[in-house]
């Protein structure tokens, strides 16, 4: 509480811009601020000083305004599914579109849409019940939910916590493929440095409420020791990398993914130039 025995400054002289567009990964351990930062991005949380705009709309300190921001900026939490309430997942995804007072016409294209958006086909999922779906498809569930608001920012809170590796690989291809055929702009917070390696084309490394570092991918992970430093690590790819480098092998550093790295060993030992 501001003012109280117990405040405690969770944000601390943070500036930035996010331009139209990007794909931004915000990492950092718990408690560094990175959820709290997201929050103040569709008026969740109101900054007790300093300014907040997106897209033309101003947050303050006040409530005037949070319905236009929060139809321009969709927050899917962690675990989202625990959110899901409705009999069918028609519902569900209906419930954000009804309280803008669409109609129902458009509420269905809406649906539809989103759930295309998401992989989930729409006429045998519609009228199942959230709950009998798998842990991955109820998370798209809830994320066409927000797509279904029609965003034009797309902020996940540790997307994939809590699901079976196929599960994760097919909610970060699904929001790969959002960036890449909407051009939705996207922050993806999550302290898994291989998700964000992955998917990101800007990293921004949050540490006791400061940004710690800010850039592309091949930057922020040259400072593997002040990343270490904050409870966070390279990608274990980069490392072995890293590693093979040091025992003579001529690949390049620079390498965050298992792809990546596949196709520079295969390049030396096919003795390529460029390798």
């Amino acid at each position: 509480m501001q003012g109280g025995p117990f405040e405690y400054k969770a944000l601390d002289d943070i500036s930035l811009v996010i331009e139209d567009g990007e794909f931004v990964g915000l990492i950092g351990h718990t408690g560094s601020g990175k959820s709290t930062l997201v929050q103040h991005l569709n008026g969740l949380l109101k900054p007790t000083k300093g300014a907040i705009e997106v897209n033309g709309v101003k947050i303050e300190n006040k409530t005037r305004g949070l319905k236009e921001l929060r139809q321009k900026v969709g927050l899917v939490f962690q675990y989202p599914e625990h959110q899901l309430f409705e009999e069918t997942v028609y519902a569900d995804i209906a419930f954000g579109p009804r309280n803008l007072g669409c109609k129902e016409a458009e509420i269905e294209a809406r649906i539809k849409e989103s759930m295309m958006l998401v992989g989930l086909d729409y006429e045998s999922i519609k009228g199942r019940s959230p709950f009998e779906l798998s842990g991955g498809q109820r998370r798209r569930v809830a994320i066409a939910g927000v797509l279904a608001m029609k965003p034009e920012i797309l902020i996940l809170d540790e997307p994939t916590a809590g699901l079976d590796p196929r599960g994760r690989d097919e909610i970060l291809g699904q929001i790969a493929d959002l960036h890449r055929e909407y051009k939705l702009t996207i922050i993806l917070v999550s302290h898994s440095m291989e998700d964000i390696a992955k998917l990101v084309n800007r990293i921004i490394v949050m540490n006791k409420g400061k940004i710690a570092l800010d850039g592309p991918p091949k930057e922020v992970f040259k400072h593997s020791q002040e990343l270490s430093e904050m409870g966070l690590a390279v990608p274990n790819i980069t490392r072995v990398m890293k590693s093979l480098k040091l025992a003579g092998m001529d690949v390049p550093e620079d390498i965050f993914t298992v792809e990546q790295a596949k196709e520079a060993i295969l390049r030396v030992l096919r003795g390529d130039k460029d390798a």
